[in-house]
């Protein structure tokens, strides 16, 4: 989608015919949640765009020849190791210039014996995607795909199994709480031809890693929801498309202080997360056309995290490019790049103030001029949020969509061939990725819906799954994962195994395990969150550990949490666990053997 005649048939006839009967205002600024670190100031007492000084809004940042983005020379002082690599070779040229062609053809050894060639593998490559697992899989990668909206295709699924699958024990997928793929076990002289097959069956892995805007997340149900207010996929697609120029690679933005995420919104369930998104499109209708309000600055990082607040802006439904690009420039220009725990967009907006913020923004739009925001948006906020688990009727008569559980997420070779096999035989050819790691197939004709639920695959990933496994979310964890301090997707589920033989819940309860204070698998929107860390146990060994939050909330009433109880030894953790599913979320203790006599 590249022009506003093609977004309007997807844009509501009416935004009062998607219109829940109760609206309200936008949500008003939320404080921060934080580690030793200060709250923001309030909207109330933020700076006027006018009390800046002008030299704070000098853009720190040129152009140069070959149209990259470099840091100008006054502002290299106190720099962070990632932003010093990125100024002593562009990264975007191992993609513009071709130079991972000669990089795959070096031996690991040469690799590392050269600074320059040894940082390309370890940083530059994550503007390609490819991240070396130095740690636990020397000389192996993990790629990240882009994969605007969730959606992919049967054939992409396909490809993707058939590169893992040459990689034997050491090759997997794994689905990432933004909605795309990841695979693993990629060796490097295998690059080229890879991002030549992605290229031939509509992928791309570019600019989906280090300072770079994530895949954009919209609604897995779009397009087949009865209910939802805004097919999001023509947005996501458009905001891809710009994002990488059409996967050709968009130097205007590769060089961000920080990773910077972005959604757009298409239901009262939230499904996209908006309130952790640097920029989220909130539907809104203003003067009777449809629209987005926007929300900036959510973000989650090891000492602070912190909910998006409202712009003051609204833009029309049918130009969402100008305000994402404004805002990524604004950022881009004026960001800091030192301390790199302080260089997520709401540190320079706490900076600034929103307001002064806003007029950047405003400065940077086509005709210097931003609207302000529509009085409400379009989300009903005593919506309760939907199970897109299982089998429910699309707004297309006839067929039902089905969605499926993966647990934790990963996938071997075999499984994503019999996910494509089954897409093809009982849907269109698609599937589509969610924020929790899960599968859904669309365009299920009503007649086939029996035979899919029979189908073997469906034993391993369940349309009906227990209570507690539905709602299970799990990064990579330290199997893969240098930056992991503990394992999280096998711990995960047997630890929720042995917990669901302690107690009954009477409702989904969402248990999201991460491995570091990064967060990749926000454990702060998790009605329990455990996040991986190192303690002592009774008998004074150093054990892997979890620091346990409580008290998230996703959907129309978002709250981001903090830490409930810390670094509990891991191999204490299932009474724990139980207890607190007992006191806090209504759960009954089970009979066991051993209590018996």
């Amino acid at each position: 989608m590249s022009s506003s005649a093609s977004l309007q048939s997807f844009l509501p006839p009416s935004a009062h015919a998607a219109r829940s009967s109760s609206r309200h205002r936008p949500s008003r600024a939320r404080p921060f949640q934080c580690a030793a670190v200060s709250a923001p100031s309030s909207s109330a007492a933020s700076p006027s765009a006018s009390a800046v000084p002008v030299e704070r809004l000098e853009p720190r940042v040129e152009q140069r020849e070959g149209g990259y983005w470099v840091l100008k020379e006054k502002y290299r002082t106190s720099l962070n190791p990632q932003e010093k690599v990125k100024l002593g070779k562009e990264p975007m040229a191992l993609f513009t210039e071709g130079g991972i062609k000669e990089l795959a053809k070096l031996p690991m050894e040469q690799i590392d014996a050269d600074k320059l060639t040894k940082e390309d593998v370890d940083v530059r490559l994550k503007w390609l995607g490819l991240f070396h697992r130095r740690k636990q899989q020397y000389g192996r990668f993990m790629m990240r795909l882009k994969l605007p909206n969730g959606v992919t295709t049967s054939e992409q699924t396909r490809y993707l199994a058939g590169v893992i699958e040459k990689y034997g024990k050491e090759g997997c997928a794994d689905v990432t709480t933004r909605q795309n793929w990841q695979i693993r076990g990629v060796t490097l002289p295998d690059v080229p031809e890879i991002l030549e097959g992605l290229r031939s069956v509509g992928l791309t892995s570019l600019q989906s890693g280090m300072d770079n805007v994530r895949n954009p997340v919209g609604s897995p149900l779009a397009g087949i929801d009865p209910l939802e207010i805004v097919d999001t996929r023509p947005y996501t697609n458009l905001l891809s498309s710009y994002i990488t120029n059409n996967s050709e690679g968009n130097l205007a933005i590769t060089n961000l202080p920080r990773k910077w995420n972005v959604c757009v919104i298409g239901t009262h369930d939230l499904y996209e997360h908006p309130h952790i998104n640097d920029l989220a499109y909130m539907p809104a209708e203003k003067d009777g056309k449809f629209g987005f309000n926007l929300l900036v600055g959510g973000f989650i990082s090891p000492k602070r995290w912190g909910e998006a607040l409202p712009l003051d802006a609204w833009v029309p439904g049918d130009d969402i490019i100008p305000v994402c690009k404004a805002v990524l420039e604004a950022f881009r220009d004026l960001g800091t790049r030192g301390n790199r725990q302080k260089t997520r967009m709401m540190w320079l907006i706490d900076e600034l103030g929103m307001e002064a913020f806003r007029s950047e923004i405003e400065k940077r739009m086509p005709n210097g001029v931003l609207e302000r925001a529509a009085a409400e948006d379009l989300i009903d906020k005593k919506w309760e949020r939907r199970d897109y688990l299982g089998v429910h009727p699309q707004k297309q008569e006839g067929l039902s969509f089905v969605g499926l559980h993966v647990p934790v997420g990963r996938l071997q070779a075999a499984d994503m061939f019999e996910l494509a096999r089954l897409a093809d035989e009982y849907g269109s050819g698609e599937l589509r990725l969610t924020v929790e790691q899960n599968i859904v197939l669309p365009n299920v004709r009503n007649d086939k819906v029996e035979a899919l639920l029979a189908e073997p695959l469906l034993e391993k990933f369940s349309a009906h799954p227990s209570l507690l496994m539905k709602g299970l979310v799990a990064c990579t964890g330290n199997q893969f994962c240098g930056q992991a301090i503990i394992e999280t997707k096998a711990r995960a589920l047997q630890v929720t195994r042995d917990v669901e033989a302690r107690v009954s819940v009477p409702r989904a309860v969402r248990m999201h395990w991460t491995g570091c204070p990064n967060s990749c698998a926000q454990v702060q929107v998790a009605d329990i969150g455990f996040m991986g860390c190192l303690t002592k146990n009774s008998s004074g060994k150093i054990v892997e550990a979890a620091d346990i939050f409580v008290g998230g909330r996703v959907g129309s009433d978002s709250h981001l949490t903090g830490v409930y109880k810390k670094a509990v030894p891991c191999e204490d953790l299932v009474p724990v666990v139980a207890d607190l599913l007992v006191e806090r979320f209504g759960a009954v203790p089970r009979e066991r053997e051993e209590d018996e006599e």
